[in-house]
């Protein structure tokens, strides 16, 4: 990838200013696509070094690719920041903790220890929240590190999705599907998971559980870490080209984790020049979807829907900056919830709910939250019960944000409101 050609074929039009996210609460130009890109040509010309201060910069863009839709070349602004922040990790590093995490993700054997560990002690220190009533999650009980005491956190599983479950799930069909879970479903949010199985159940689609999975590499991918991130891909592609060779597709119930395999997969390897990798990640990709998407388009889901009535509960969706911009995602599961429930928009369909990634999440909290809290009002005021987004990060985002304006909203993946209506 060709930095300097990204930057040079920015017109400086501005047409992304209004879309930006960082932009929308700092308003300033620096912290803005073309501020971006002109810094990005600054250092590549030899003008500027890299330092902690621009690593500061580039790690306050969100990656919500809003400018990428708004720009008349839709310019991959978001491809250049994260090429910059493999540069800058080169130079600087990236934290231990951040070290350590892509670690864990990076070895599932590890993980499940930790994991299993962390159910046991998470109750010494964090108050644990799962109900239908407030959204789930974990509160500390005193300060930590980086941690704000009244911040909602993701709780861990007793058990993993993965471990819970057997590798092949025979429904009596005579298709059978992948399905790639994704960390935070596969650690925290299983409801979202298992919706999936009771949803293939019904349909009579057999599930291969492919437990031989890897991690899609999306911390690693928009913190820098391109090493994991090759180590992962490939691995990840090499196990579903001889997955499909017996599979009909492969399903995701993230937008993170698909976008991530579909979309950025061929970024990356095209990025690091290795081409023949870029065209076996554009070759799988055809046979991945998210799961909303599959169900949609493949499956009688909606018609079985039909059959059943209508529940009372009213339900808004958010769009995933992951599924809407990057992979024109948006219909199929707000159709597939307004068959079964009460169904309403919210006053903006666009915006980013402030997530941002691994570095965001713990050295840029208090920018994630001035977004988030902007998202859970509108979420607030739209009288629903329930929000519904096919992205766990998005729900880890927003169920932190509805919590803290004491939002009586709560979040589902719109598998687990699926599921709900096709089984009750």
């Amino acid at each position: 990838m060709n930095l300097l050609d990204i930057s040079s074929a920015c017109v400086k039009c501005g047409k992304c200013i209004p879309s930006c996210t960082i932009y929308g609460i700092s308003k300033d130009e620096t912290h803005s696509p073309r501020g971006f890109l002109d810094l990005i040509a600054a250092h590549k010309n030899g003008d500027l070094k890299l330092n902690k201060d621009l690593k500061k910069i580039f790690e306050s863009c969100f990656l919500c690719t809003n400018c990428v839709e708004a720009c008349p070349s839709s310019l991959r602004v978001d491809s250049a920041i994260e090429q910059i922040r493999f540069d800058i990790n080169k130079k600087i590093g990236i934290a231990w903790y951040k070290k350590l995490a892509f670690f864990l993700l990076s070895n599932r054997k590890i993980m499940d220890i930790v994991a299993k560990f962390g159910y046991i002690f998470q109750s010494c220190a964090f108050h644990i929240q799962d109900s239908e009533s407030k959204n789930e999650g974990m509160r500390a009980k005193f300060s930590l590190p980086m941690i704000k005491k009244d911040r909602l956190l993701i709780s861990l599983s007793k058990k993993s999705f993965l471990n819970s479950n057997k590798d092949f799930i025979d429904n009596g069909g005579d298709e059978s599907i992948g399905f790639f879970v994704g960390c935070l479903a596969n650690y925290s949010y299983t409801n979202t998971a298992q919706s999936v199985l009771d949803i293939a159940k019904e349909l009579k689609i057999n599930v291969d559980l492919m437990k031989a999975q890897s991690c899609c590499g999306a911390p690693q991918y928009f913190t820098g870490d391109f090493k994991r991130v090759e180590v992962l891909a490939k691995k990840n592609i090499e196990y579903f080209e001889k997955k499909l060779e017996s599979l009909k597709a492969i399903i995701i119930p993230e937008a993170t984790c698909s976008a991530m395999i579909r979309i950025d997969y061929e970024h990356f390897f095209n990025s690091i020049n290795e081409n023949e990798w870029a065209k076996r990640a554009k070759k799988i990709s055809s046979k991945i979807f998210i799961a909303t998407k599959y169900f949609y388009d493949f499956t009688p889901l909606k018609e079985y829907l039909l059959k059943k009535s209508k529940k009372s509960l009213l339900v808004t969706y958010h769009d995933p900056c992951h599924a809407k911009k990057m992979q024109a995602y948006y219909k199929e599961a707000r159709e597939l919830l307004n068959t079964s429930y009460t169904f309403k928009e919210l006053s903006d369909t666009n915006s980013c709910c402030g997530f941002g990634g691994v570095s965001m999440q713990s050295e840029y909290y208090d920018k994630s939250l001035q977004v988030g809290l902007k998202r859970a009002k509108q979420i607030d005021e739209s009288m629903a019960d329930i929000v519904s987004s096919e992205c766990s990060a998005c729900r880890m985002q927003l169920s932190n944000s509805l919590h803290q304006i004491s939002s009586k909203v709560i979040f589902k993946n719109p598998l687990e409101l699926i599921a709900k209506a096709l089984t009750s």
